[in-house]
């Protein structure tokens, strides 16, 4: 029995009596729920506003884990600058991430994991850390204990090896050869995903080189190698078994030197690189090429002061947050992303789409289009350029999601300027067209790329990043149907049929669907139900009800909804987490798709969300929603807390009250934006603030 949860007035008062999630419970309602959300909403519409760039656009901090700064300072190590004070400040952010127990993870609450523990410990031993100081000891005992540096992951061996601390010859061969293979090869640089390419061209540089960095002998590492341990990457089947004996004769190759086409492929991977640093942020705009390309350029030749070089180390350092006696890196920026989903919060609480803010950031989107063709036009010559990317600057590598969400969002904007509007519809259809021309075989879509999907090369020895294809996925499908839908394209449209038939067939057998780039089950299962809602399904057909119940079952005790990325690696933990407000949000906006406005789980979510929102209309969550690679990265995506909490309220406020959406707007446009932190009168009266 929990004792009910005491609020001021004007809040909903909870006692909550529960069983293994059988909801058993009252709700006494001081106050509508509805009028703490329409405050609750004015509230956040301010907030947003007031983080508004000049320009127009949003971006908020994306993170990611230590392995971060440790690949940043052993880069910086590499181009002779571990002395300066940026390197210190890294290695204290660094410090101040250990785990209690030893070691370093890959998300808050999650274990140690033996590569980013690995690295993090040769990094701090470079940097002098004392190898008895406790987090050290600690670190070296977890790592040990995992498996030492065998069994680290292919990239963390390979970094090792450029420093002397892991032998090159146990390191999985990537050669160089493979960017002369022709696209109907079995095994081509085509057939990688995207960002995929973008670490291996520049990785395939530094492997054919074989650099050594040395570092002092202080540094070395030995203790962490141990005698008979496995490597990480242990696989089975008949491709495991062809895809090794490949790395082995490769290996044999290069030690005999017959390598006749080697100048010509580290040739065209230079070609490469260079013609895919033109009009990005570096390769990809991600974190990870860009590492690879600073060090491949110098295997190259090229200087640390060359203008190629220097242009990487400028991106790099782009990514850079310091923050008092620390510097924390961003895996990449996040501002496409951030724009549309802000602007798609906004429009869906109330603002008109000719409110000044939105017409500002819809011409900052429309000058973000994609009207040059990429690596994705190579398997499909008859699809034009369109479509959205994902950070400042990627010309090459537009993508699916970010297309679909600006596509549900843009073309509610309207502007002053009809040029303007002509622009938009212009760069609308230019969009439909390549998504529409990037549709998968089976219905699907994925990420970057149309056909991405032969799993066997997974199996390949350096694949372990677990992202080697761009298959497709439900949460961006089901995504690609909202977007078509929004656009005027019904069910029966062959397109939105065929992708409808995919989200169907990817329906797990307890309601659930697998979320690819959010965490997790509650991410996918949001996403497809709001899909099946936009094509007029029957939602209360069993396998909807399967899913919604689900979703019941999963609340936890205090309203929210939460779900840890455990869940990718053990599905008993499907739904189960700490509760955050963006999880809280999807399942909310998941429920109120089949209808459900009015259920006791729904209110209780309404009022978790009401309860934890900041003074200023934000909402802050610890734990981590974001998915990089599944099992392998992860992403703290820093507004994720505060738009799909205002998309729950605003969908939730528009069913119960019709009104209040234009009286939230209206009291916005009263509210002195000349200083956004004095909001409290937007704020619903009394409600528990969560410590940061």
């Amino acid at each position: 029995m929990r004792p009910p949860v005491a609020l001021a007035k004007g809040q909903v008062e909870l006692a909550v009596t529960t069983s293994n999630h059988e909801e058993s419970q009252f709700i006494a309602l001081e106050k509508d729920l509805v009028d703490g959300a329409r405050t609750a909403i004015a509230a956040t519409q301010q907030y947003l506003i007031g983080e508004q760039h000049g320009d127009g656009h949003w971006c908020a901090e994306l993170e990611g884990d230590t392995i971060l700064e440790s690949e940043y300072i052993l880069a910086m190590h590499y181009i002779g600058r571990t002395h300066e004070d940026r390197v210190r400040k890294a290695a204290n952010y660094m410090r101040s991430k250990a785990l209690p127990e030893g070691g370093w993870a890959i998300y808050p609450g999650g274990p140690a994991d033996v590569s980013a523990s690995a690295k993090a410990y040769f990094t701090l031993k470079l940097l002098g850390d004392d190898p008895e100081a406790p987090h050290m000891a600690k670190a070296r005992e977890v790592i040990r204990k995992l498996g030492g540096l065998d069994a680290t992951n292919s990239f963390t061996r390979l970094y090792l090896a450029i420093f002397g601390q892991y032998p090159w010859e146990k390191c999985p061969a990537v050669p160089p050869e493979i960017i002369l293979l022709p696209p109907w090869a079995p095994a081509n640089l085509l057939d990688m995903s995207s960002w995929s390419r973008g670490i291996v061209v520049p990785l395939a540089v530094i492997w054919a080189r074989k650099p050594h960095c040395p570092v002092p002998e202080h540094a070395y590492i030995p203790e962490l190698l141990i005698d008979g341990a496995e490597h990480h990457y242990q696989m089975t089947g008949k491709w495991s078994a062809f895809f090794m004996t490949i790395d082995s004769t490769l290996k044999t190759v290069e030690n005999s030197r017959l390598t006749p086409l080697r100048e010509k492929a580290l040739k065209a991977c230079e070609k490469w690189m260079l013609e895919h640093f033109e009009k990005s942020d570096g390769i990809g705009a991600i974190f990870p090429p860009i590492i690879n390309s600073i060090i491949a350029l110098r295997c190259l030749g090229y200087a640390n002061d060359h203008p190629l070089t220097r242009s990487q180390i400028v991106e790099l350092e782009k990514l850079e947050i310091e923050e008092g006696d620390t510097v924390r890196l961003q895996p990449c920026f996040s501002p496409v992303w951030d724009t549309a989903y802000v602007m798609h919060a906004l429009l869906e609480s109330g603002l008109d789409g000719q409110h000044p803010a939105l017409v500002k950031s819809g011409e900052w989107i429309l000058d973000k289009e994609v009207r040059e063709p990429g690596d994705w036009q190579i398997r499909n010559p008859h699809v034009k350029p369109g479509g959205w990317y994902f950070e400042y600057n990627n010309e090459f590598y537009p993508d699916m999601d970010d297309t679909f969400e600006v596509l549900t969002t843009l073309g509610r904007v309207t502007f002053a300027e009809e040029k303007l509007n002509k622009r938009k519809d212009a760069a609308v259809k230019r969009a439909i067209d390549w998504v529409l021309g990037m549709q998968n075989i089976d219905g699907g879509w994925g990420a970057f790329d149309r056909g991405c999907d032969k799993e066997f090369l997974t199996q390949i020895p350096f694949a372990d990043h677990n992202a080697m294809i761009d298959p497709s996925t439900s949460d961006i499908t089901a995504r690609g149907i909202e977007a078509l839908v929004s656009l005027g394209y019904g069910r029966n449209h062959p397109v939105v049929s065929r992708a409808l038939a995919f989200l169907k067939k990817e329906q797990e057998t307890d309601g659930t669907w697998f979320g690819r780039w959010g965490v997790n089950y509650i991410y996918g299962t949001w996403l497809a139900l709001c899909a099946f809602k936009a094509v007029d399904e029957d939602m209360e057909q069993t396998n909807v009800q399967r899913a919604a119940k689900w979703l019941r079952s999963t609340q936890n005790l205090d309203g929210g909804w939460g779900e840890s990325p455990k869940s990718y690696e053990d599905p008993e933990q499907k739904g189960k987490g700490p509760s955050t407000a963006s999880q809280t949000a999807w399942a909310l906006m998941g429920l109120m798709a089949t209808g459900d406005y009015d259920s006791l789980s729904v209110q209780r979510g309404v009022a978790y969300l009401l309860q934890t929102q900041k003074e200023d209309g934000s909402w802050y969550e610890e734990h981590w929603t974001g998915t990089g690679f599944p099992c392998v990265f992860y992403l703290h995506y820093h507004y994720y807390a505060i738009y799909f909490p205002l998309m729950a309220l605003a969908l939730y406020n528009k069913k119960h009250d019709a009104t209040s959406v234009s009286q939230s707007t209206k009291e916005l446009d009263r509210t002195d934006r000349s200083n956004p932190s004095d909001r409290s009168d937007l704020r619903w009266a009394g409600a528990a603030q969560p410590q940061e």
